[in-house]
């Protein structure tokens, strides 16, 4: 396909119209009278020799290579909105500018929060959006880091992108405070036994990761979607949960929960900012990046990386 025969504008039209499902209202979206978006969609009829649109009764249905191209075509908007506000020069105290980046909810509470009041006091014009990825984050991640500025994720779920490496953290477990089985330490054959409460994602499931490792199935009670779920699952059950020591902190002041090291030697988070090559030579993004660094640099920095070894006692956070 050559690049220089197309007329770009036709992929904003192709996506108001794919996504609107109107000739009317895709037009009112970019801004083109209906005559125009009319012949917009004609020529993107002749180019792809499909209807895109086709009528059903009163409305239109997308058809197949519709449906195949609304996701593309909305991706190639946000990667073409991305390349030309590309910068050679950044002045973060002057500029006004978005950021996103998808985090689970323990990157966003822990890197994301810190990272904000950084941005707070060093460029009040810039925004950041934090959204959570979707699963599909690990099956297509250059195309999905293509249309955002980064990725919170630990080491050993992708691959092959550059990465800012962040800050390290620990696993610990939780248990109840009221719950009778467990004294002051836990034992491998209580994770064996006790039932569990898990944050669970198809591409990302730390507790039974870990456990398989040492031959442990758990058994799984409850399964959550975020991070900071897990406490309020454990509190007043004789559940056991695996989670990060900075959100453990937190833990502990919002549910009737103990931290306790694992009984066994898990393998630490190596938290890292993921981000796609089209920003390389962005200076606006250069400087998210070196900010991003500082701020690991000083989490790194606030003890909580001085693990207890496993079998000692509560865990003094």
């Amino acid at each position: 396909m050559n690049l220089t025969r197309l007329d770009l504008n036709l992929v904003v039209a192709l996506r108001a119209l794919l996504e609107e499902r109107n000739v009317t209202r895709a037009g009112e979206r970019i801004g083109l009278s209906q005559p125009a978006m009319s012949a917009a969609l004609s020529r993107l009829r002749r180019h792809f020799d499909d209807e895109l649109l086709a009528r059903t009764g009163n409305a239109y249905e997308l058809t197949p290579l519709g449906v195949a191209l609304r996701d593309r075509s909305a991706t190639a908007c946000d990667l073409l909105e991305r390349v030309f506000a590309s910068q050679a020069d950044f002045d973060p105290a002057a500029e006004t500018r978005e950021f996103t980046l998808l985090a689970s909810d323990y990157g966003a509470a822990v890197f994301g929060a810190e990272l904000s009041r950084a941005l707070h006091q060093e460029a009040p014009g810039i925004r950041l959006t934090f959204q959570h990825p979707a699963p599909s984050v690990v099956e297509n991640t250059a195309t999905v880091l293509s249309t955002v500025d980064g990725l919170l994720m630990p080491h050993g779920v992708i691959d092959g992108l550059p990465a800012v490496d962040l800050y390290q953290d620990r696993w610990l477990c939780l248990v109840a405070d009221d719950n009778p089985e467990v004294g002051d330490a836990l034992t491998l054959d209580q994770l064996a036994r006790l039932p569990w409460a898990v944050y669970q994602r198809t591409y990302d499931a730390p507790a039974a990761r870990q456990l398989s490792m040492i031959g442990i199935s758990p058994r799984v009670e409850v399964s959550v979607q975020t991070f900071q779920l897990l406490p309020h699952m454990v509190e007043g059950t004789r559940r056991v949960a695996m989670i990060q020591e900075r959100l453990a902190r937190r833990a502990v002041r919002s549910a009737a929960v103990r931290a306790l090291p694992c009984p066994f030697e898990a393998v630490p988070v190596r938290e890292a900012m993921w981000w796609h090559p089209v920003h390389a030579q962005d200076a606006a993004h250069i400087w998210l990046r070196e900010k991003a660094a500082e701020v690991g640099t000083a989490l790194m920095g606030d003890g909580s990386e001085d693990a207890a070894t496993p079998g000692q006692g509560a865990v003094r956070l």
